[in-house]
């Protein structure tokens, strides 16, 4: 064992980002961690209404034959970024090509190659995900970013990234239906009032 690894990351300067995170995460079970735009951002649970919009959407995604020997919807699978050498996100919702096995990067994290779609449902910390995850993911070029935004009851479809944006980005609201882009690999419209409703934190 080297004197380093006994004496601690103080001791040979700071720590890295990527150790830091991981220790914050052992640390707070069930907190999502992540780095983004070199910033570590620690989000507590969810609630039962925010996981009751993703049972809705998967539900969604599987009955339109998103989940088969083709791609596959997961919850949580970690998503390495481009935008810096340890920045990471974990989205609440993704359909991923089935062989993103094959695609690991570091981390529990995989290639943004390999993501057709990013969905997050907000919490908290929606400036997060109306802000810095658009740059985030736009930047790893990842084809379509949806967020259901349940602070201001809409749904946000983001398509065609382009440099540190997406060039469309659709807002529906409830009455409205939202249309994903077949590029998922199924035709898939999301009912926005349902969702919203969902959502919502009952007093």
């Amino acid at each position: 064992m080297s004197s380093a690894a006994v004496e601690g990351p103080c001791a040979g300067g700071p720590e890295p980002l990527l150790a830091t995170a991981n220790r914050l995460a052992e640390q707070h079970p069930g907190y999502r961690v992540e780095i983004i735009g070199g910033v570590i951002t620690v989000a507590p649970v969810r609630d039962g209404r925010h996981a009751g919009v993703l049972t809705t959407l998967m539900r969604a995604f599987i009955a339109a034959g998103l989940d088969d020997d083709d791609s596959e919807v997961l919850q949580g699978i970690g998503l390495w970024l481009p935008g810096g050498p340890e920045d990471y996100a974990i989205p609440d919702l993704a359909i991923v090509g089935a062989d993103h096995d094959e695609h690991l990067i570091e981390n529990n994290c995989y290639d943004p190659a390999v993501f057709r779609l990013v969905l997050e449902v907000t919490s908290g910390n929606y400036n997060s995900d109306l802000r810095h995850k658009v740059v985030a993911y736009a930047d790893a070029r990842i084809p379509v970013y949806v967020i259901v935004d349940r602070k201001h009851g809409r749904v946000h479809v983001l398509t065609e990234p382009f440099g540190s944006t997406y060039d469309r980005h659709e807002v529906y609201a409830p009455g409205q239906e939202a249309p994903l882009p077949e590029s998922i690999g199924a035709e898939v419209t999301l009912d926005v009032a349902g969702l919203i409703n969902t959502g919502r934190t009952r007093s």
